[in-house]
Formats: structure tokens, sequence, C-alpha cells
């Protein structure tokens, strides 16, 4: 299958680019900054550039809803979309992010295509119980 393949082939890039942070510490610390830059540049999207907002406020939940019902009641408490700046920003601190991740599972000697796989699976199996 192809989408394996491209993990496969962007891990296995990430494996033989990394020289500096080849630390479990490194890798934690910076995996843990690029997530951090990631909800930084979304937050930038709301507070600098007033792309997207965000609209929440508690919702009231009737006790009889179901959790099929709640798919429907519960909201992002997004409007707008993000604009080519702001995408291309995101995207890149995604891509960081993964870069990380792709890293974490070299040095664990995990293949991020079947962590992908086994959670998907378990998603599929625990459907909306999963409540992830």
């Amino acid at each position: 299958m192809l989408k394996d393949i491209i993990y496969d082939e962007f891990q296995h890039t990430v494996s033989e680019i990394l020289l500096c942070n080849r630390s479990i510490l490194d890798l934690l610390a910076k995996s843990q900054e690029t997530n951090a830059r990631m909800n930084r540049a979304i937050i930038k999207s709301v507070t600098g550039c007033g792309c997207i907002r965000i609209n929440a406020a508690k919702k009231k939940i009737p006790p009889e809803t179901s959790l099929e019902g709640l798919k429907k009641l519960l909201e992002s408490h997004l409007e707008g979309e993000l604009c080519d700046n702001c995408r291309e920003i995101v995207e890149l601190e995604m891509g960081r992010n993964l870069f990380y991740l792709a890293a974490l599972c070299n040095l664990l000697d995990l293949n991020m295509y079947d962590v992908l796989i086994k959670e998907q699976k378990k998603l599929k199996a625990l459907g909306l119980y999963n409540l992830a």
C-alpha cells in the first residue's frame, strides 16, 4: 500500500538526517517544544491574524442525551477558516511535530505506520466509547 510506504519513507528520512537531538531527553524536549509552537501558531491565527475565531461557552447537555446525540450537540467552537499565511505556518509547525514524533519512533524502534494502524483498529473497535 502506498500510504505505508510514505510513512516508512518519512521515518527513514528523519533517521538519516537527524544528527543533533539524538538523546531521548533531547527528543522529548523538542517534541514538547514543537507541540507548543504548533499550539502557538493556532492561537496567533486567532489573536494576531483573526482569520479564525473561538466562540466558546459552557454547553448545557440534557441528561437524556445519547453519545450519538453529543456529536450533534457539541461543536469545535471555531469560526472562520485559516488564511493562506496562517495555514502555511500551522502546517509547518505540524510538520516539525511529525518530524520529532518520527524521531522518537526511530529511537524507540517503533514504526509510525504500525502505531497508526493499531490506533485505527482501537478506534474502530471502541467507536464512540473511545472518548479520546
